[in-house]
């Protein structure tokens, strides 16, 4: 036995590095296990979400976005800039130098904080024991009073497109083409799939998406995915929907052939580069010894309750490998609750009010309930929305596409959901979640006063026409 602490926390991902921050500040000797390791051999932190998800994606589009901004609104703006090109090589290598500083950060976060780094892949034993094993295969064994398994997820890979280095590509890969693919293929339409999409068309590539499923983003509100399907294949994105992915082939060793079937039969296409996005899987294999007393349901998710306690006294499971929406946002509050609770603090995590946000232009972002949620529960609603295209700051920023929708109770006027399609939605999204997480009503948000010019005028105004009172566009009529 080498040491005990307080708190051990496997995975330094979004949750498990913030769940350690966390317990350390509270007091508690915390340590926290990683296997990430980069090219000389050195623990990495951060998780998928800071080396391989949500910052090296945000940076790219947000360059690729000032690529298109800079070709297509700029003279509109009576700005000119000709001849404007992007360099990929230059975009990825300033993406990674955004990556290493953050990840050096959460370093020196841990040191500052007084958290141990532990090198290695983490294994549950039974009795809060944590077997850890290094890169050179070396074991040791640590004892915790308190546990915290913040494993992630991992990209889920399909038999027809198997993996293969340059050409079929995760997330990973994906984020380290460094030249223009002159056809991309991507396979689901979901986060990943549209904001990689977004990227490449943006430099001028010819993009496919093939999506399994006949509704697009079915899980959002079904104004938001009609508009945002119109803009994005407005913006060159060709989104061919219940198209279900039956094979690929190598063609020449730099071309994938894919093959597919969809309402009109089996199809196929070639495409300079494919990536893979039909979701993430928890990754659990092997992080748990037999008689460790968690366990896993038939989808390898930890079961927990709703304070991510699992079946083992002193266990706790946050982030991409419980329940709930696997969002980086969502794993780090599971994090800072489960070490307050550790901590002997009440604490405990409103999972109604989490937003999701998708990063193309326009941005998507919503929280809450949709409509079609309202209307299978019988719940009785109103609904009110605003145009950014009636909003004078929108227009000076040249952003005018899309709308705030608000949803409330017709009874209680309690907002149940707030949905946003526009260019700083993952902005705006945040007044919502603020809104609902104080159980405010349709009408509190009316009696607030909202700066002039502002985009965020339009949750105003969409709250106004909850009631038919909005000031800025005509009100539907009254029946």
């Amino acid at each position: 036995m080498s040491d005990k602490f307080d708190v051990i926390v496997i995975g330094a991902g979004p949750g498990g590095y913030v769940a350690a921050i966390r317990a350390a500040q509270l007091g508690l000797k915390t340590a926290c296990v990683e296997k990430w390791i980069d090219e000389k051999g050195g623990t990495v932190l951060g998780g998928t979400c800071l080396n391989v998800g949500c910052i090296p994606s945000k940076a790219m589009l947000e360059t690729t976005h000032k690529l298109h901004e800079a070709q297509h609104g700029f003279a509109a703006q009576g700005i000119v800039a000709e001849n404007v090109s992007i360099d990929p090589k230059a975009m990825v290598a300033r993406k990674n130098g955004i990556v290493k500083n953050l990840t050096g950060g959460i370093a020196g976060l841990f040191k500052a904080n007084g958290v141990t780094t532990l090198a290695g892949t983490g294994k549950l034993l039974a009795g809060k024991q944590v077997e850890v094993t290094a890169a050179d295969g070396s074991v040791s064994t640590y004892q915790a009073d308190n546990v915290i398994l913040a494993s992630g997820s991992v990209p889920v890979e399909i038999p027809p497109a198997p993996l293969t280095e340059g050409l079929i590509l995760d997330n990973a890969g994906a984020l380290d083409i460094d030249e223009t693919p002159e056809h991309l293929g991507i396979i689901g339409a979901g986060v990943i799939g549209l904001e990689m999409g977004s990227i490449w068309a943006r430099c001028g590539s010819k993009v496919t998406v093939l999506e399994a499923m006949d509704d697009f983003l079915a899980l959002a509100d079904q104004d938001l995915a009609k508009e945002a399907k119109k803009l994005l294949t407005k913006q060159g994105l060709d989104i061919k929907l219940g198209a279900r992915c039956t094979g690929t082939e190598i063609v020449d060793g730099k071309a994938v052939k894919v093959k597919y079937t969809d309402s009109e039969g089996d199809k196929e296409l070639v495409v300079d580069k494919l990536i893979v996005a039909v979701g993430r899987r928890p990754q659990t294999n092997g992080l748990l010894a037999e008689d460790s007393g968690v366990s896993l349901d038939e989808r390898g998710f930890i079961f927990v309750d709703e304070n991510c306690r699992t079946g083992a006294p002193g266990v706790y499971a946050i982030g991409d490998s419980v329940r709930g929406p696997m969002l980086a946002h969502k794993a780090s509050e599971e994090g800072i609750m489960v070490a307050d609770i550790i901590a002997g603090h009440k604490a405990a995590m409103n999972y109604d009010c989490i937003p999701n946000i998708i990063y193309t232009f326009p941005e998507l972002a919503w929280v809450g309930k949709t409509e079609q949620q309202l209307k299978a529960e019988g719940i009785k609603y109103k609904s009110g929305k605003f145009p950014f295209a009636a909003s004078g700051r929108a227009m000076a920023a040249n952003a005018t596409e899309g709308f705030v929708k608000m949803l409330a109770d017709e009874a209680t006027d309690r907002i149940l959901g707030v949905h946003i399609v526009g260019g700083i939605a993952s902005e705006l999204i945040a007044q919502g979640v603020i809104a609902m997480e104080f159980a405010s009503s349709a009408e509190d948000l009316q009696l607030t006063v909202f700066a002039h010019p502002t985009v965020s005028e339009a949750i105003h105004e969409a709250a106004l026409a909850v009631d038919n009172h909005a000031i800025h566009i005509a009100n539907r009529k009254k029946r």
